[in-house]
């Protein structure tokens, strides 16, 4: 199936795939070259530049346009971000945005494979890669394919967002791929173990559920509620479309204003997140047991939004951490033959985030003995503090995995979109500056700040005998 679902956790190792990734494409300051050299482009309006990306606004309805040129290939990335994920979801409707995710696939009167002409035949014809995935901040489709064949895109993506057939027919067959989806995230104790912790750090958020929804959700939602939860969230004052690679911007404005200026604004508006974490009052626990081969002990504290101006000091100590064999869980943890692998990393979200430190224990390791040494590390650098060693080798690997997301307009693509997701694009652009400002005693300040005791969620992960999955 064409999706992807985000699991908590999913961006727990900084190097490899943590969202707090950004693209200096050019100049990391303000640019007011667009407004300065595009001609006017009726329906549009100019926002602002920074770093090589543009800003527009369409007039008529508020659609927020971003536009990356990139002339190094013939090819482009066309992204539709949508600010509705999981935490837009409540009891009952849980998974919604990832089954409406699906559902996106399964044609209108326009375009549909009756005509030959849906949105995943017309890409596979061109040639496109294409894909869509859910989050709890956010809903994208995306494709990169030629540069002749972004018009058709364009077409079919902007017929979609308004035009989509909801059909009790296409709601139950996706209910069962969907369904096979969750099952299958059920077989990996880690992301169980990950689901309960988050569902126990998050009391009254809409974190506390899972971006796939519950079961009973999945199963039993109808298609009036998909077709409500459709009609509320896809309008163009609740999207972005972000462009990168070989374009012509006033040519690309002048397809987007012609294919998605027709829509109006949504008739009410986008119904806004009020809802407010209370403040822990204790520490948490949780324990999952099930059939497994090695136990896991995470440990997770709630942290800023992925705004907020504490995060690249964050990311800097969850390097420190976690980031390579010379990091801190490493020689603790692995060197020492408790886990087999250790880290820490930070889910970025549009309120609360959630930070959290785990290992993977090594046969005949215990749980108690493991979660002891990952906090007195934790404890290590609250009251001692970190080098100026460390944080410089951290920010230097830093520049390396920043450089590697930056790889290609999808790679692009999807790290403008993460930030979209927390409520501002361009920390795509300044969060690395930030990151280079970053001091020793700055990580030493987050660490006492936010990684308290009785502020934290404990997750157990117990491997048990299969035939003892239900015992007392």
């Amino acid at each position: 199936m064409l999706d992807k679902v985000e699991y908590p956790g999913s961006r727990r190792n900084w190097v490899a795939c943590m969202c707090a990734g950004a693209a200096a494409l050019g100049a990391l300051v303000p640019s007011t070259r667009a407004a300065a050299v595009m001609p006017p482009v009726t329906g549009a309006t100019y926002v602002k530049s920074l770093g090589g990306i543009d800003e527009y606004r369409l007039d008529g309805n508020g659609l927020t346009v971003l536009l990356v040129p990139d002339h190094s290939a013939p090819v482009v990335t066309l992204q539709v971000t949508y600010q509705v994920g999981s935490r837009n979801e409540v009891t009952g409707t849980t998974g919604a945005t990832h089954i409406l995710e699906h559902m996106m696939f399964k044609g209108s009167e326009s375009f549909n494979d009756t005509k030959g002409n849906s949105v995943k035949q017309y890409l596979e014809r061109v040639g496109g890669q294409f894909n869509a995935s859910t989050s709890f901040d956010r809903t994208n489709y995306f494709a990169t394919i030629g540069r002749e064949s972004l018009e058709g895109y364009i077409a079919i993506e902007a017929d979609r967002m308004r035009h989509l057939w909801l059909r009790e027919a296409d709601r139950q067959s996706e209910m069962t791929v969907v369904r096979n989806e969750y099952e299958r995230g059920k077989n990996d104790p880690d992301s169980v173990l990950m689901e309960e912790v988050t569902s126990a750090a998050y009391v009254a958020l809409p974190y506390h559920h899972p971006t796939i929804g519950w079961k009973s959700d999945i199963e039993h939602v109808p298609i009036a509620k998909l077709r409500e939860f459709y009609d509320t969230f896809y309008w163009p004052n609740n999207a972005t479309v972000t462009v990168i690679g070989d374009l012509d911007p006033a040519n690309i404005l002048g397809l987007i204003t012609k294919y998605y200026g027709v829509y109006a604004r949504s008739p009410a508006p986008i119904p806004a997140i009020y809802t407010e974490e209370p403040a822990q009052s204790g520490e948490r626990r949780v324990i999952v047991k099930r059939p497994g081969e090695l136990g896991t002990v995470i440990i997770a504290h709630k942290v800023p939004n992925g705004r907020d101006a504490d995060q690249p000091a964050l990311d800097m100590l969850d390097a420190i951490l976690s980031s390579g064999k010379n990091a801190r869980l490493y020689r603790a943890l692995v060197d020492q033959g408790l886990a087999l692998n250790a880290g820490a990393g930070t889910d970025l979200h549009r309120d609360l985030s959630l930070h959290t430190v785990y290992a993977v224990l090594a046969p005949g390791a215990a749980h108690a003995q493991v979660e002891k040494a990952l906090l007195a590390e934790i404890a290590k650098i609250k009251a001692d503090g970190v080098t100026a060693a460390e944080v410089a080798r951290v920010k230097q690997q830093y520049i390396a995995a920043d450089a590697y997301k930056r790889d290609g307009t999808a790679a692009i693509a999807g790290e403008i979109n993460e930030w979209i997701a927390v409520g501002d694009w361009t920390l795509y652009v300044t969060f690395p500056q930030k990151v280079q400002q970053v001091t020793p005693a700055d990580v030493q300040r987050v660490a006492k700040e936010y990684l308290k005791v009785d502020q934290s969620t404990t997750g157990w992960f117990i491997p048990m005998p299969p035939t003892a999955e239900k015992g007392s």
